[in-house]
């Protein structure tokens, strides 16, 4: 009985996967810029700022302090 719980279970995750393969004539709507994450230079700059100053980094990529956030 245990073994076959296992089974069902691997086989309903093996079912729950979302891999898929991408023709080539839909990739261009994978490259457009709106799929890229970097496409808000604000929000990058923010993200960067935020994670700088969690690692206690000094001066990393142009953003001062030391972690405390008192940049």
């Amino acid at each position: 009985m245990k073994s076959l719980r296992l089974f069902l279970l691997l086989s309903a995750t093996g079912l729950c996967t979302a891999c898929t393969t991408v023709k080539p004539w839909d990739r261009g709507h994978l490259a457009d810029y709106t799929m890229r994450p970097s496409r808000d230079p604000v929000t990058d700059s923010i993200s960067e700022h935020v994670w700088f100053t969690r690692e206690a980094f000094a001066g990393g990529r142009g953003v001062g302090g030391g972690g405390c956030g008192c940049n």
